[in-house]
Order: C-alpha cells, then sequence, then structure tokens
C-alpha cells in the first residue's frame, strides 16, 4: 500500500469586483470615468473633452477662467434674433385680432395723449403693436425683417430690445406734447425710425457707406410730411431718441461699457418719463 502526497488546499474564492455607477446617476452602471476628476460618468453626464470625456461639473469649471464673447457692442452673441421674431409675431397676432374683434382693440391699445394724462399710461407703449391697415402693418414688419436682425447682432437681445421700446417711447412723447389731445395714434413707426436712426450711427461707428440708409430715412421723412394722416411725431421722435441711444451704445467707453450703457438706457428712459408726466400735468390743468 502506497501513501499519497497530500492534495494541496484550493485557493479562495475571489470576490467579483464591484460595477461603478455615475457619480449623478447611481442607478447607471459605467466603465467610463471624467479625464480630470476620475469620477465615473454615465453616457448623459459625458461631455467630449481633447482626450476622452469630462464631467459637467469639470466643464463648467474650466469655462470659468473662458473669455465670453460679446457683440460688437457689448451684448451677448446672437445666433438667432429671437427679439425681432418675437415684436414680428406681436405685431401680426395683435393684427389680427384687429380684424377678428374690430375697433375695440384699436381703442383699448392706441395712444391719445388725453388718455395718457388720465392715467392710462400703457398708451405709450402698446400703441406700437396696433395698425391701421394691411400696408401700414406690412411696411413696418418689412422694415423691422430687414433692420432688426443687424441691430439685435450688434447689440445683443436685451440692448436691442430696449432700443426699441425707448424709441416707441420718444414718439410717443413728442405726441404727447404736439398730438391734438383726442387725437389717436397708431403703429410701430416711432419703433422703426428708431432703428433707421440706430443703423445709421451703428454704420458710422464701424465706417460702412451710410448713404443707402441716409437716402431710406430722408424718404420716409418726405412721406411724413407730404402724406396726410402720417404722424410726424411719432416718426421724429423715434428717429431722435433710436439715434441718440445708439449713439450712447455704440460709442459708450469700453472700460466699463456696460455701466455707461445701463446709466444711458436709464436716463432716456428718466427723460422720457419726467417729459410725460409733466405734459400730462399740464393736459390735466387744461381740461379742468
Amino acid at each position: 500500500m502506497t501513501s499519497q502526497p497530500p492534495s494541496s488546499p484550493l485557493p479562495p474564492e475571489q470576490p467579483a469586483e464591484a460595477v461603478p455607477t455615475c457619480y449623478r446617476h447611481p442607478d447607471r452602471e459605467t466603465w467610463v470615468r471624467c479625464q480630470r476628476c476620475d469620477r465615473p460618468i454615465c453616457p448623459d453626464c459625458m461631455r467630449d473633452a481633447a482626450v476622452g470625456f469630462q464631467c459637467p461639473e469639470c466643464v463648467a469649471e474650466g469655462n470659468k477662467g473662458i473669455r465670453q464673447a460679446k457683440s460688437a457692442f457689448g451684448g451677448s452673441v446672437v445666433g438667432t434674433p429671437y427679439v425681432t421674431w418675437t415684436l414680428l409675431a406681436i405685431n401680426v397676432l395683435v393684427f389680427g385680432a384687429e380684424f377678428l374683434i374690430g375697433d375695440r382693440v384699436t381703442r383699448e391699445l392706441a395712444m391719445w395723449p388725453a388718455g395718457v394724462a388720465l392715467g392710462e399710461y400703457h398708451r405709450l407703449v402698446t400703441a406700437a403693436v396696433v395698425h391701421s391697415s394691411v400696408f401700414h402693418i406690412l411696411f413696418n414688419s418689412w422694415a423691422l425683417y430687414v433692420v432688426g436682425p443687424y441691430l439685435e447682432r450688434a447689440f445683443g437681445h436685451v440692448r436691442y430690445l430696449a432700443l426699441y421700446v425707448l424709441s416707441a417711447l420718444g414718439g410717443a412723447t413728442l405726441g404727447m406734447w404736439f398730438d391734438p389731445l383726442n387725437q389717436p395714434t397708431v403703429g410701430a413707426s416711432g419703433a422703426i425710425f428708431g432703428l433707421f436712426g440706430a443703423i445709421f450711427v451703428v454704420s458710422r461707428r464701424l465706417n460702412m457707406d451710410v448713404r443707402g440708409i441716409a437716402m431710406l430715412i430722408g424718404l420716409n421723412l418726405l412721406i411724413t410730411f407730404v402724406v396726410p394722416g402720417i404722424s410726424w411725431t411719432g416718426h421724429i421722435g423715434g428717429l431722435v431718441t433710436g439715434a441718440a441711444l445708439a449713439a450712447a451704445l455704440a460709442y459708450a467707453p469700453k472700460g466699463n461699457r456696460t455701466l455707461w450703457q445701463v446709466a444711458a438706457l436709464v436716463g432716456a428712459l428718466a427723460i422720457l418719463l419726467a417729459l410725460v408726466f409733466v405734459r400730462s400735468g399740464a393736459i390735466l390743468a387744461s381740461l379742468a
């Protein structure tokens, strides 16, 4: 009988390696890790990097040191001119309401000095979305479509919208002082003339040929004073306001440019409102 050598003991069983899960979505398994912080990230959290992927937090941290692109005059870079398309849509929708409902829309939104003096201050701006005819809205919409996107990309969404609204307010303010007290006026023409003035100033600032826009402004001013039934106050007030604001925005010093531009916009608003309140007091006194 021969003896057998004792059998060697079996190695202990190794525990299975735990599958890592995304640090933001613990229910999702993943073997991909952020190249910066080495945390596991799922496909929804992967951001392309120069090598591999990074997590959203590391991408945000890295972007803090990157200077954000700006438009020509300090606003955010504009891809799609959303403000222009929105203004066009509002004009069309209100005109559709005028067509369906009738004069009630005009009575509620039109600008007339006595109505503003009696406390209906919304008319100073709402009149810019009401139009008297198909030709009226077609011309203003065409002008906004042609000029608006260029200025929106030059100034950024917010500055451009402020320029548009304040130009409309500038036209209404001049109307407060020189239009008959009970004469209603409607249309975006004050704002459009403000954009005409602005694009002239911007073109000069960028050393571009301004003869075309100068001829356009001159022709429209001629029509303003030759054709009856057109509010010269809205056109002139909008033109002067738009040109002045565009100059303040375009020629603001680069150091603290945003501060200078905000001060110009707020200052213009304060001046226009002061003129409205002074005129409102005079109108109320005359009606007493």
